[in-house]
């Protein structure tokens, strides 16, 4: 018997709601980047391209101001399987979203071992940390899961 592609990494999602709604993820054995059920797991959409979607991260990285998701719209988990097309046009997306004061780019892809990634499907977090927030803490900024 042929072994199911996971789409989802259960150990890799932070504990708390997001492990919960990855868990129930993970049950269906359904890509939460994929077209079919995108809407379903991110809620707030702020454009569709030629190759991106563009989200708000339902489940932000803490402390952030920004936190959005670059998401390709066809199921690939590798930098190797963009389109020149779709290079140029996420320079375009990162340019456009002109962040004041700068952000940090965390691309997650190929084998979630490696990257700490709970989603098997090509990814870009564009990230600003929020010094302003009181959990904020100057020796750690913003911690999360890589590797």
């Amino acid at each position: 018997m042929e072994k199911k592609k996971k789409h989802v990494i259960q150990h890799n999602a932070r504990p708390g709601v997001y492990g919960n709604v990855i868990a129930d993820i993970a049950e269906k054995n359904i890509c939460p980047f994929c077209a079919e059920h995108l809407t379903t797991y991110h809620k707030k959409p702020i454009d569709t391209r030629e190759h991106w979607h563009v989200t708000d991260n339902m489940y932000p990285y803490k402390p952030t101001k920004v936190h959005k998701l670059l998401i390709h719209r066809k199921h690939i988990e590798h930098v190797k399987n963009l389109s020149k097309k779709a290079k140029l046009e996420l320079f375009d997306i990162l340019t456009e979203l002109n962040v004041d004061g700068g952000t940090i780019l965390m691309c997650r892809f190929g084998l979630a071992d490696y990257t700490g990634s709970s989603v098997q499907h090509l990814h870009i977090h564009v990230i600003q940390s929020d010094p302003s927030d009181p959990t904020y803490d100057i020796n750690k900024g913003v911690v999360t899961r890589i590797g």
